[in-house]
């Protein structure tokens, strides 16, 4: 493998599809038998890269217009790029089955459905929660960019509801929502806490200690971090989405966040439940670790390369 880091316009309207556009001018000149486009709004650059008779997959992601933060122009852009994905692709693929019937349905085109994984290392536990004055099994984890459609705001307000509840640790950061970013600040304090975006090691002895892992987007297909959340052991509240429940199975309690006393009483109800968390961990351990490992991944995609630079069903 050969990573190759281009740069972009750091702008939240323009650093996806700058990138994009580099790196697509960046494959042309190298001698690529295949090509895997990540994202619909990166649809744009198939045009270029059938140019230069290149097989091309892309993965759509989840139904990205639908995000609260995209104005009409930018919704439009999405809609767009489903569009430009179902014509000029060799393949369409995506990460959950929502999502691949939603392709069917809008475009009537069968999308290849590969989700994301996870890896899931016997390793060591690092001293991030010295460090953050906190102890195994004693917060509630929250992980995820500071997006509208990932709710972050909800979650706080639906957390300080409670009464005496462990620490929340608030991971993640918002580069292009400051609003909403200033707005969690407010409610910062000693039980809701907001360390910054957190990976590697550190990222993961959290969630294997977490008493409880919130995940509440509204908009995406298969999201890693709740596959990470399953596979460390941890248990998963997930907003009640289709998405959330193809992955999540029965090894998972589900909440609405309108009105968020529901995410409210969720949250009492599993803090009191001893038997039920340990069952629920042990679940979604095995539904994780059966259904979403990178290898079985990685060979999905191993696959559909080769089909593509055989010619089946380009």
């Amino acid at each position: 493998m050969e990573r190759v880091v281009l740069p972009a316009i750091p702008h939240k309207y323009f650093e996806t599809v700058s990138h994009a556009f580099l790196s697509a001018i960046d494959a042309i000149r190298r001698d690529f038998d295949v090509v895997l486009v990540c994202n619909a709004a990166n649809a744009f650059v198939l045009p270029l890269l059938r140019a230069a008779r290149i097989p091309v997959a892309i993965n759509v992601d989840g139904i990205e217009r639908l995000r609260r933060k995209w104005n009409l122009f930018g919704r439009a852009v999405y809609s767009a790029g489903e569009s430009l994905s179902v014509i000029l692709a060799d393949r369409v693929v995506a990460d959950a089955d929502v999502i691949a019937a939603y392709y069917r349905d809008h475009f009537a085109v069968e999308a290849t459905v590969i989700p994301y994984g996870s890896d899931f290392p016997d390793e060591a536990d690092t001293d991030i929660l010295q460090q953050l004055g906190i102890a195994p099994r004693n917060y509630i984890l929250y992980v995820s960019r500071f997006e509208p459609e990932n709710n972050p705001l909800e979650v706080v307000e639906a957390y300080e509801k409670l009464a005496d509840p462990p620490p929340l640790l608030m991971v993640g950061e918002g580069l292009y929502a400051k609003d909403l970013v200033a707005a969690l600040q407010r409610h910062s304090s000693e039980r809701v806490r907001f360390p910054g975006a957190i990976y590697g090691a550190d990222y993961r002895t959290l969630q294997r200690n977490a008493l409880i892992y919130v995940q509440a987007t509204e908009v995406g297909g298969t999201h890693p971090a709740m596959i990470e959340a399953m596979g460390s052991g941890g248990l998963v509240l997930a907003h009640d989405t289709p998405e959330n429940r193809e992955v999540g199975g029965d090894a998972v309690r589900y909440f609405d966040l309108r009105p968020v006393e529901t995410l409210s009483g969720t949250l009492r109800e599993c803090l009191g439940a001893l038997a039920e968390r340990d069952e629920l961990r042990r679940k979604g351990r095995e539904r994780a670790r059966s259904r979403y490992r990178w290898d079985e991944v990685t060979e999905a995609y191993e696959r559909l390369f080769a089909e593509l630079v055989s010619g089946v069903g380009r």
